[in-house]
C-alpha cells in the first residue's frame, strides 16, 4: 500500500479532506500548503518522511518501525 493510499484511508476515517489536511500541515509546518501541493506530492510520491511524519501526527496516528527478520 502506498502513502497515498494509507493517508486517503485515514482520511475518511477521521472524516478530514485533504484540503483541511492541507491547511493544518500549513499551521503544524510553517510551510505553504496547497491541496494541489499535497495532493500531487502524494500522487508522485514525493513526500519527505518528515512531511509523512506530520500527516500522522495531525491526524492522530504515529509512525512505528517494527523490526523483521531478514530475508537476505
Amino acid at each position: 500500500m502506498t502513502a497515498r493510499e494509507r493517508v486517503k484511508i485515514i482520511l475518511v476515517k477521521e472524516n478530514m479532506t485533504i484540503t483541511a489536511l492541507a491547511e493544518k500541515m500549513t499551521i503544524y509546518t510553517g510551510k505553504n500548503y496547497s491541496r494541489q501541493n499535497l495532493s500531487g506530492k502524494l500522487s508522485k510520491g514525493l513526500l519527505k518522511y518528515s512531511e509523512f511524519e506530520a500527516i500522522t501526527k495531525i491526524l492522530g496516528y504515529k509512525l512505528e518501525f517494527v523490526e523483521v527478520e531478514s530475508a537476505y
